[in-house]
């Protein structure tokens, strides 16, 4: 079937679009490394040797494999190939705790894992569930080296018939010692993004800047796209301005996906006006808040659309704000994406009118099966309206202006967002009460320059206990993973509460804003 038979088709998947833009145009860059270069030719060779090798070691459509690595050709070759054999992909975050990854390997039920020697070396000693096969993807004596793994060069896979509600992914909201939170998101779901694609300028000529990590569902929503139009990924190990800057301009780029804290330091950057971005089309950003100064300076400097989507990997409904065509609304999140029914309830879980404060809950094509062997966690994220129409509850407070625009007013569960990851405070809590000299521990996120927000600590010891502050952040900070480290820590004598007794984080936000350091 060609490409645009699939396009037009109710349902199909992203396996089978790259096998028929590598039939149509085999000799098309697919990947840009560095200096190397994958067609979508010998991408979808390459594909065919993963699923093939996948099927010889006995791992069945609907199973996991977890991949834990930087980004690279290979990590593309395996979650496309995996996918291929209708089997699902748990990407995980380098920067997670051993014990954390350990834990989602177990809870996703791989028995392969994919990784590289940083990782190998950061998880050290730490066990891995029994039977998990280490692969290579660096070919370092991580484990078996990848290319060693991979079926014959002319082996095909057995074909499989890849079911809509079938997981694609199971994405992790956390990686630290509390229990991870696998979202599973289907191929049906998926298929929406590649639906989005022309829309957002994706085709045959467009050169996609993969400047975030390919576990980040941030990066799926631009990948996904480029892979199905036929278009060229390239594809950054690690972000740094100069090179991401240098890159775009060397390979003609046309879109980008970029969290707000790289659009700042992009922005920021001495030499940016130098640069000849005239190629740019589209550009995009979602995962965490995009003040409005930066998306204006953004539009006022750099070439191209930007378009801001505001949602969350669950898929609860998804906002999108086209800055460039409503310059006068850069303070909101936009508009529900065409076919997202987004509501704002109450308390009591009732509707609000236009022009009142809610919770943010939404129903769309994008919603996740659920948490990965949680249905508690799954039914707490539940809404249902009086017809029995399901939603997910984002935990984000808002207002809808009389065009429907989206004004955010807090995050309800008090996450923070660092660099667009995601942190959840209580992970960061149980780590610090689990000290012997701890009573009781509040994290919260305060401005950073750097991170957009960062985590601060403020902790109550037991009486008679004694440790110096600076002592507790660095015993804190070992036990938790890169990305959640806190940024200070203070002592206090008690925290404040309400009358009820839940202690008021906001407060502890305001009173301690100056408390990290400037970088």
């Amino acid at each position: 079937m060609s490409a645009a038979d699939l396009f037009a088709a109710d349902f199909g998947t992203l396996p089978a679009l790259i096998g028929a833009q590598a039939a149509e145009r085999p000799d098309h860059l697919a990947l840009i490394q560095g200096d190397r270069q994958v067609s979508y030719g010998a991408l979808d060779r390459l594909m065919d040797r993963v699923a093939a090798a996948l099927q010889r070691d006995w791992v069945e459509p609907q199973q996991a494999v977890a991949v834990c690595a930087t980004t690279s050709i290979e990590y593309v070759a395996v979650f496309m190939g995996a996918l291929r054999a209708g089997v699902a992909v748990a990407p995980l975050a380098p920067s997670s705790t051993p014990e954390s990854l350990a834990d989602m390997i177990a809870d996703s039920g791989a028995k392969l894992f994919f990784l590289d020697k940083g990782v190998s070396e950061a998880i050290g000693p730490v066990q891995l569930p029994p039977g998990v096969i280490r692969i290579a993807l660096d070919g370092s004596d991580a484990g078996r080296a990848f290319e060693a793994w991979l079926a014959d060069d002319d082996a095909r896979p057995a074909p499989v018939e890849i079911q809509p509600a079938w997981a694609f992914n199971i994405i992790y909201s956390s990686g630290t010692t509390g229990a991870p939170k696998g979202i599973v998101q289907s191929h049906a779901m998926r298929w929406s993004h590649v639906g989005r694609g022309a829309a957002g300028g994706y085709g045959h000529d467009a050169v996609t800047m993969i400047s975030t990590p390919l576990y980040s569902n941030t990066t799926l929503v631009s990948l996904i796209p480029t892979l199905a139009g036929g278009g060229t990924a390239v594809l950054m190990e690690k972000f740094d301005v100069k090179r991401f800057l240098d890159l775009a301009q060397k390979h003609r780029a046309t879109h980008a996906m970029l969290v707000p804290v790289q659009y700042r330091r992009i922005m920021e950057y001495p030499a940016f006006d130098r640069y000849d971005l005239s190629s740019f089309r589209m550009k995009f950003s979602t995962s965490a808040p995009f003040a409005a100064a930066l998306k204006a300076d953004v539009l006022k400097r750099w070439p191209g659309g930007l378009v801001e989507y505001f949602g969350m990997t669950e898929g609860g409904g998804t906002f999108i704000l086209a800055a460039h065509e409503f310059p006068d609304k850069l303070h909101t999140v936009g508009r529900p994406a065409p076919g997202h029914d987004i509501r704002l309830i109450d308390e009591e879980g009732r509707e609000v009118p236009v022009g009142q404060i809610g919770e943010v809950v939404g129903h769309s094509p994008a919603m996740m099966n659920g948490y990965h062997n949680q249905p508690g966690k799954t039914a707490e994220a539940e809404w249902f309206d009086a017809t029995g129409k399901r939603f997910i509850r984002t935990g984000d407070v808002g207002c809808f202006d009389e065009q429907g625009f989206l004004t955010l007013m807090d995050r309800k569960k008090d996450m923070i967002i660092s660099g667009g990851f995601n942190i959840y405070p209580s992970d960061l809590e149980q780590v610090l009460t689990s000290h012997e000299a701890v009573a009781e521990a509040a994290v919260v996120g305060v401005p950073s320059d750097r991170w957009g927000e960062t985590p601060i600590a403020l902790v109550v010891l037991k009486p008679g206990a004694a440790i110096e502050a600076e002592a507790l952040r660095a015993w804190a900070n070992e036990r938790l993973g890169k990305t959640q480290r806190l940024a200070a820590l203070s002592l206090l004598p008690s925290l404040p509460r309400s009358a009820i007794g839940k202690v008021l984080k906001r407060e502890l936000r305001d009173q301690f804003a100056g408390l990290a350091p400037a970088n």
